[in-house]
């Protein structure tokens, strides 16, 4: 069965207190979107990555691939207003009938192959394999009522991949946008399709604040990065 991963990297420097959007920010001399590529590529040869960016950053990606001498294979599509919009325009460029379809942030690039196995493999298996991790932190409810402690053993952090059979993403993303759609998982449920959880990791962080791209430093520093 073929294997596609949709990579979306749509997001801005604001939180990075940056121009530059945080997916072109050097990590360890590379930008971090570069070395989100290579984990996908180190996982296998033969995936299809598609690359979903907005359009009008074509340019300076391609300046930074050159400057980098950046050569991994990949499909390059203009993303949409939404990242729902941006995953649509990059699930249409895939002409199979069957298939798995990973669906990756840009800015995780501390991302490993084992993962991004299992969530193939579980994908194959239940037809969705949404990658998590235990909540590590008390949480609390907030309202304006107040506030109430919860059972955290009762709730997951949502990571990415998030992988599932071609025709239910095909079937799932046929809706309209919708405010509820978080992420892929939301979309497929919405359908009414099960989400299989999957183990993640810790250090498969989002980068969005400066903290986070030191963490990534370090972790992609590690054996195997």
């Amino acid at each position: 069965m073929q294997e596609y991963v949709i990579i979306v990297a749509g997001g801005s420097g604001s939180r990075m207190k940056s121009d530059i959007p945080k997916q072109f920010l050097l990590v360890n001399g590379l930008p971090v979107l570069m070395h989100t590529l290579h984990a996908f590529r180190n996982y296998s040869s033969s995936l299809h990555i598609i690359l979903v960016l907005p359009e009008n950053q074509f340019e300076f990606w391609q300046s930074l691939c050159e400057q980098h001498q950046f050569a991994e294979s990949y499909l390059l599509v203009a993303g949409g207003e939404t990242r729902f919009n941006s995953v649509k325009n990059g699930l249409d460029t895939i002409t199979s009938q069957e298939g798995l379809v990973a669906v990756h942030d840009g800015v995780r690039p501390v991302i490993d192959k084992e993962i991004i196995a299992d969530s193939f493999l579980k994908a194959a298996e239940f037809g969705a394999a949404v990658v998590s991790v235990p909540l590590k932190d008390s949480i609390r409810r907030v309202d304006e009522k107040g506030n109430v402690a919860l059972d955290r053993s009762l709730f997951r952090l949502i990571q990415t991949p998030q992988t599932f059979r071609l025709n239910w993403m095909r079937k799932a993303f046929a809706h309209a946008y919708q405010p509820v759609f978080t992420d892929c998982a939301s979309v497929l449920e919405f359908e009414g399709y099960p989400i299989h959880l999957i183990e993640g990791a810790y250090e498969n962080i989002k980068i969005t604040t400066p903290e986070d791209l030191k963490w990534a430093e370090v972790y992609l520093q590690s054996p195997g990065k």
